[in-house]
């Protein structure tokens, strides 16, 4: 079998010596690795130490007049089966979104038509910059797979996310890379994700706190796997990658007219968002002014959206989602029965490093047979998780 070819873009972080180790441990798998580094890399680790360990010359210079490849840059690319930058530093990330290529690494990049995927490390106060989420935001929004740092106490004696991942998970998200794309091609996967607003009057509504971030989360790691994806979105601030159909709804009746539309063709349903029970029986056309009197809201139940669809489900692989706040267990399995649902994700908002906002999640997966117990990993992570878990169900059928 080919070897599959793995480009390492090294960028000038002091991370920069952990790529070592990652070309090291790549070299021993079935990839034939090439680097390539920025000018300020090669001030953290020489040149010569990657071409010993991935045992081919590493490129540099763009104009490099001993290099007898002209175009280095565009056979690099056509080489190239997945990019990877790592580290990648503020900079070098700020110019590959904007498409700026002005030395070998981000020309390459440019040119590449492969899987990339980058690995932020930086100070954790440029890490949280807004110009630097906005710069991954945009990365994600391009199809590029951003591989979060962690956190831990940095080089600069900060303390806070920004570290480089261990060098393993990098290996594991790169073997991902070759492996997902053929898990859900040709299949069709419809999400739901983040919030209802439910109007009151012209100027208020009621919602709730999620962020939309686990739907779109699974979208993404959906979309990396071949699938096309469609999420019925609530109200969010997230952007999908462009090869994402994305359906903006405000209210549960909205969002429940858009799932029924899509599910009939769907092989796999999602419903991560966090729909309102109850609506406002009589929406006032102005707003509702204060007075000394107490305000009493009549509330009408809305359309069930996870039910419908376990009800009227033909070949569809359904997954639910629980938020609760006490018996988590004993109330997500009930859920999944009654909802009909193939596997249901149950978690507990007072659970640390679970809940609305984050970026991680601490869940139980429930079937109707059985519960397992996943420990806290990130929203990403547990994305691809949930779906392998659905296509494992999917075989046994």
């Amino acid at each position: 079998m080919t070897k599959k070819h793995v480009l390492i873009g090294v960028c000038g972080g002091v991370s920069a010596y952990k790529a070592c180790d990652l070309v090291s441990k790549l070299s021993k798998l079935d990839y034939e690795i090439k680097v390539m580094m920025t000018e300020n890399a090669t001030k953290f680790v020489p040149p010569l130490i990657f071409e010993s360990l991935s045992h081919n010359s590493v490129e540099v210079d763009l104009f490099d007049p001993n290099n007898q490849d002209p175009i280095t840059h565009i056979t690099l690319a056509h080489w190239a089966d997945c990019v990877v930058l790592v580290p990648a530093t503020a900079n070098v990330i700020a110019k590959v979104v904007h498409g700026l290529a002005d030395d070998l690494l981000t020309s390459t990049f440019l040119a590449c038509t492969c899987k990339k995927i980058i690995c932020p490390a930086m100070n954790t106060h440029m890490y949280e910059n807004q110009v630097t989420q906005d710069n991954l935001a945009r990365a994600r929004q391009l199809g590029y797979q951003v591989f979060e740092p962690v956190v831990g106490h940095l080089a600069c004696d900060d303390t806070g996310k920004g570290k480089l991942p261990d060098v393993q998970d990098i290996v594991e998200v790169i073997n991902q890379a070759f492996a997902m794309p053929l898990m859900l091609k040709g299949k069709k996967v419809l999400i739901t994700a983040g919030p209802t607003q439910e109007p009151l009057d012209p100027v208020r509504f009621l919602s709730n706190h999620s962020s939309g971030k686990q739907g779109y989360a699974i979208g993404e790691a959906a979309y990396q796997m071949g699938a096309q994806v469609t999420i019925v979105s609530g109200p969010t601030s997230l952007k999908a990658s462009q090869g994402i159909q994305v359906i903006p709804v405000q209210t549960a009746q909205e969002m429940f007219e858009a799932v029924k539309e899509n599910y009939q063709s769907a092989d796999f349903i999602i419903m991560a968002a966090a729909v309102a029970d109850y609506r406002p029986e009589v929406v006032a056309e102005n707003k509702i002014k204060k007075s000394d009197e107490n305000l009493t809201i009549h509330m009408v139940k809305n359309p069930d959206i996870l039910a419908y669809v376990g009800e009227h489900k033909t070949h569809q692989i359904i997954c639910g989602f629980a938020m609760e706040t006490q018996d988590l267990d004993e109330n997500a399995k009930a859920k999944c029965i009654k909802k009909n649902c193939d596997i249901l994700i149950g978690n507990n908002l007072f659970t640390k490093g679970a809940g609305f906002q984050g970026d991680t999640n601490v869940v139980s997966l429930v079937t109707q047979e059985s519960i397992q117990h996943w420990p806290k990993q990130t929203k990403a992570e547990l994305g691809k998780k949930i779906l392998q878990a659905m296509i494992e169900i999917e075989k046994r059928q």
